[in-house]
């Protein structure tokens, strides 16, 4: 197996992982039905991998720097096992929260790997675009379960569902711990003594904090996006087709857009520019409402706004000494997913009286402005040792 090829199967698994969180969320009635309980009962089936992630983020990363192989490989084999222990008992609940606890604990050693396989396995000037192919994955697995998940449960039921999703996570997951044994083409850098500067880097609370607004307003259009143009007259089923044009977009900006500004060091500009075009794109949406003029302000949101993921992850594997990466990615994704419960909440507080819910996530965007105004202009840092082979 290549470095390229793990890295397929790396970004595979990892856009499992969402396809598998949000199962439930685009055929909640039917699950609900299903497995006898209400839809309350099914959001926490995918509730409790925000709530894990928070609790499990950092130690995952420092395992990860520490054992990076073993950590990931164990975090692929236990992916797996939850999405067979959900197809074995298709119709009980408590199964499927047992298979989306297995799937919450493992994720965060799997999302965390992101900057470890780029910096491990792949030369400097490849690194952007590793790292923008692995969190474009993650849009890939919510726009696969969101459009998927109907279409399949007409067809067989929840079991149908459940099995379609299953099979490609494990061959993935085998694949992944299969390319694992691909020894990395220049010796791994030794991880710090202690890694406690990560988490008081002033830098890294400044990206740590855009993530939690982004990162937070995604989930909280995407979460909320049909009640919210509901308000305005769009059906279900046009709100659901428009959530899946801006993931979409989303991951189109994350695979081709971000290691482009990264390469060229416009990492800040991105930064700055994307916050103030999503914020102007909801200030639209607010204000007109036919269809075209509402997807097509999505679309640049996802493009721009929602693709700023890897932008971020690229200054922090820059900027964290060699050997802390996965401790680096730890601290931002417990931000990340702290910002996507904190903003889900707020705009369900104001979620029936429009346009509050566009206004608030538009506002939280240009709060954070003067934060990514304050980045290196510069997206990579010099290290004193440059290992790795070009």
């Amino acid at each position: 197996m290549t470095p390229w090829s793990l890295l397929g199967a790396y970004a595979l698994l990892s856009a499992s992982t969402q396809m598998l969180w949000l199962t439930y969320a685009p055929i909640t009635t039917g699950a609900a039905a299903a497995l006898d309980t209400t839809a309350g009962g099914i959001g926490w089936l995918s509730a409790v991998f925000q709530a894990l992630y928070i609790l499990l983020s950092v130690p995952a990363g420092r395992w990860l720097d520490r054992h990076f192989s073993r950590a990931l490989g164990v975090g692929a084999l236990v992916v797996a096992v939850g999405a067979v222990v959900r197809v074995a008992f298709p119709e009980q609940f408590t199964a499927q929260l047992a298979g989306q606890v297995l799937i919450a604990l493992a994720q965060p050693l799997v999302l965390n790997a992101v900057t470890g396989i780029s910096t491990r396995y792949f030369p400097p000037r490849d690194r952007a675009v590793v790292v923008g192919v692995s969190t474009a994955s993650l849009f890939l697995g919510i726009l696969v379960a969101m459009v998927s998940g109907p279409l399949l449960m007409e067809a067989g039921g929840l079991g149908l569902v459940l099995l379609a999703q299953a099979v490609p996570t494990v061959v993935v997951a085998a694949a992944l711990v299969v390319g694992l044994r691909l020894r990395p083409p220049a010796p791994v850098p030794p991880v710090p003594a202690a890694q406690r500067g990560v988490y008081l880097d002033p830098l890294m609370w400044r990206l740590g904090l855009l993530l939690f607004v982004g990162y937070g307003v995604f989930a909280g259009l995407s979460t909320w996006l049909e009640p919210i143009l509901g308000v305005y007259g769009i059906t279900s089923v046009q709100s659901g087709t428009l959530t899946a044009v801006m993931v979409l977009a989303s991951l189109l900006g994350s695979a081709l857009l971000a290691p482009v500004v990264v390469r060229r060091g416009r990492s800040r500009d991105m930064l700055c520019g994307s916050l103030l075009v999503g914020a102007v794109s909801l200030a639209a949406i607010a204000t007109a409402h036919t269809l075209p003029w509402v997807g097509a302000w999505l679309v640049v949101c996802g493009l721009f706004t929602m693709s700023t993921l890897p932008v971020v992850l690229e200054l922090a594997e820059a900027h964290v000494p060699a050997g802390s990466q996965g401790a680096a990615v730890g601290f931002l994704m417990l931000l990340a997913n702290a910002g996507a419960l904190v903003m889900v909440l707020a705009v369900q507080g104001v979620l029936h009286t429009a346009p509050w819910p566009l206004v608030v996530l538009a506002a939280a965007l240009v709060l954070v402005v003067p934060l990514a105004a304050r980045l290196p202009a510069a997206s990579r840092v010099s290290r004193p040792v440059d290992v790795t082979p070009r």
